[in-house]
């Protein structure tokens, strides 16, 4: 018999680390599928080949605890990217450039993971999950290179007024999760694409699309 004791994860780390892993790339596919509330530790197991009913749980606590996990897990290797694009872009850029910071590395890295990927559609179901949205935006705000790339895209609009840049961040992060889903599920479909070119040119429309969205005019209050 084969033990899934503590014990014998600490004595064969390799193993429990590649458990883990099986069961991160399960759960992000399959809640990528159906939904979060729809998908069972039962379902995730089973998918990532655990016979032991609650080897997600031991693994990870709660479907809370998961959901943050598979965020962590991208979010890792996109700061990096982030934290690399913020040395390279200068104060006096423009609002294309800074707009890029939040779109490139996020496109980048799914460009870069073997196909077919799940995190985009993974971000979405968790961002529209009324329980899992304040998880993926708390995890968002942590990344430290968010906060300087959104201060710097206010001081690209000087005249919108604070509350008006609110509302267009929440837009920005809306197309930007949204429209990476659909390009993601495009590539899906349609395995003969090239992703690598199918990514850049979505970044390219969404820096297009978020450089034009911040810098818009304002509609004069009518009170």
């Amino acid at each position: 018999m084969v033990s899934t004791g503590p014990g014998r994860t600490r004595g064969r780390p390799g193993r429990g680390a590649g458990t883990r892993e099986r069961i991160l790339a399960a759960a992000e596919r399959l809640f990528a599928e159906h939904g979060i509330a729809a998908v069972s530790n039962r379902q995730i197991g089973e998918a990532a080949g655990q016979s032991n009913n609650y080897a997600v749980g031991y693994h990870f606590g709660t479907k809370t605890d998961l959901v943050r996990a598979v965020l962590r897990r991208h979010n890792a290797a996109m700061e990096e990217r982030r934290a690399r694009m913020l040395e390279a872009v200068g104060d006096a850029s423009g609002v294309r450039e800074w707009a890029s910071c939040l779109v490139r590395p996020a496109t980048d890295h799914l460009a870069s993971l073997p196909a077919p990927t799940w995190f985009a559609r993974f971000l979405a179901q968790a961002d529209t999950e009324p329980t899992m949205r304040a998880v993926v935006i708390e995890e968002a705000v942590a990344t430290p290179s968010l906060g300087p790339i959104a201060e710097h895209l206010f001081r690209m609009a000087p005249g919108v007024p604070e509350e008006v840049h609110r509302q267009r961040t929440d837009m920005c992060r809306v197309l930007l999760v949204h429209m990476l889903a659909e390009r993601e599920r495009a590539l899906h479909e349609d395995p003969a694409a090239d992703p690598v070119t199918v990514w850049r040119e979505t970044a390219d429309a969404l820096v297009d699309a978020l450089a034009g969205l911040l810098a818009a005019p304002v509609t004069p209050s009518r009170e």
